[in-house]
């Protein structure tokens, strides 16, 4: 009985930890991955090296290409994709 009451301080400790750490940081995750998975065409993004570009072509799940300035379009690993800056409206159904 004595034995369990030592290990109730280690269980305390890493339930605090799971919630202080290791949710939160599952859902900035989910959230992240969410993000990457809405981006389209004309969506302005910052990548995660500081590069500010507009989406110019969805290529698949993994890539994306970004327009950097007038006729520069380079390509980026999804994933890298830190924020989107503007968002862009879908098109208008007629």
């Amino acid at each position: 009985m004595e034995s369990i009451g030592q290990f109730v301080p280690l269980i305390l400790i890493f339930v605090i930890m799971y919630f202080l750490l290791i949710r939160p940081q599952q859902k900035k995750m989910k959230d992240h991955q969410a993000m990457v998975s809405a981006l389209r065409r004309g969506d302005q993004v910052v990548t995660q090296g500081g590069l500010i570009g507009k989406v110019s072509k969805v290529k698949d799940e993994t890539e994306i290409e970004v327009e950097l300035a007038e006729g520069v379009k380079v390509r980026v690993v999804k994933a890298t994709i830190a924020q989107v800056v503007n968002k862009t409206e879908p098109a208008a159904e007629s």
